[in-house]
């Protein structure tokens, strides 16, 4: 019964703490999907070559939007045109190099390893990007249709939507003041895509932070040569966002933890976790997160190994570059329910669909 509440109070807290970027990233996406057109991202970011992974890497860095904030943006951007591998870049930089991450970092671990990060953070992105493109391409679509004559009913129903009447909504959409339009395909079309991924994500996210042991500092000094190892295993699925994992990564520090292991926490963490895990499988596909997980573990490792060497060929002691001296508010309580309320509905929409079909044709 104790571990059932503790899950309970953690599913909780993870709510609280990701809800808020949720909505805030939806909303972005929304506004975005509204000013930005579909054919200008198709145009930088549709090809599969690698000046759409450098831009979409680019575009990404300043949006101060997290590890889950990120999901809707990235969605959209998918959704208008953009290819996997742009899409992945963007997911993986977009969280690790925001502005306000960038700032945060600077004022915990000072300018050297606030470079480090932001640097090493954009190749790994540009790297799963790249590898994206190469192998796993996206599938052509028109050809599956080329021989297929249109139906009259397609006939009628495009000459239906060429019109300007109400018998389509695309049109009478257009009519819809700004807001409601952006509204719509944030938590309308986003939101109904990411819905199922998010709710055992968040469930999972739960679990692992209930299993973690409170002793955690203590084991990775023990077992210095394994850090890295049992830092990307509880990095990858837990969910800690670039801002709040800086003074957990500070305190790993001063616990006595290798930089470069606290530098794995730091990359590991707000890039990946199980939401965006079960995000990635599904808009992409399981070549892609495969390239997704794999570009963020070796990648963070190997920088990680690199960052210890520069700290001890230079002879300087991470711990001194460490500057350090939560609640839930309203709104991010507010911002879990209104989630929660949206995830439940589309979960059992099917069912409530199902029961409207029976009713009207029984």
């Amino acid at each position: 019964m104790e571990y059932i509440l503790l899950f309970i109070e953690a599913l909780i807290d993870l709510s609280n703490e990701m809800a808020i970027f949720i909505i805030f990233g939806l909303l972005f996406a929304g506004i975005m999907h509204e000013l930005i057109p579909e054919t200008l991202v198709t145009k930088h970011l549709g090809k599969e070559n690698i000046w759409s992974v450098i831009k979409s890497t680019v575009f990404g860095i300043p949006l101060p939007v997290c590890s889950c904030g990120v999901i809707p943006l990235a969605t959209s951007i998918k959704k208008s045109g953009a290819s996997k591998g742009a899409t992945l870049s963007f997911l993986i930089s977009t969280p690790i190099t925001g502005v306000d991450s960038i700032m945060a970092t600077y004022g915990i671990f000072g300018w050297i390893f606030t470079i480090y990060r932001a640097i090493t953070s954009m190749i790994i992105a540009m790297v799963a990007g790249i590898l994206t493109n190469i192998f796993d391409k996206e599938e052509p679509v028109k050809a599956k249709f080329t021989t297929v004559a249109p139906s009259k009913e397609t006939l009628v129903a495009d000459a239906c939507c060429s019109t300007e009447t109400s018998c389509c909504g695309t049109d009478t959409s257009k009519k819809e003041p700004f807001i409601v339009r952006v509204l719509s395909y944030a938590f309308g079309t986003l939101l109904k895509d990411i819905a199922k991924p998010l709710f055992w994500g968040l469930l999972l996210g739960a679990l692992i932070t209930v299993a973690i042991p409170s002793n955690l500092s203590e084991i990775l000094v023990e077992y210095a040569w394994l850090s890295y190892i049992i830092v990307i295993l509880i990095a990858v699925p837990m969910y800690v966002c670039a801002t709040a994992s800086l003074p957990i990564a500070a305190g790993l520090m001063l616990s006595g933890v290798s930089a470069g292991a606290a530098f794995v926490f730091l990359s590991a963490g707000p890039a990946t976790n199980t939401v965006t895990i079960g995000v990635v499988k599904k808009m992409l596909g399981t070549r892609s997160l495969y390239i997704y997980l794999g570009s963020i573990v070796i990648g963070s490792i190997l920088f990680g190994l690199g960052l210890d060497y520069l700290f001890s060929a230079s002879e300087i002691d991470p711990k001194t570059l460490v500057q350090m001296g939560e609640h839930t508010g309203v709104f991010a309580l507010l911002s879990s329910v209104v989630l929660w309320i949206f995830m439940m509905y589309y979960l059992f929409e099917p069912y409530f669909k199902k029961e409207e079909e029976g009713s009207c044709c029984g």
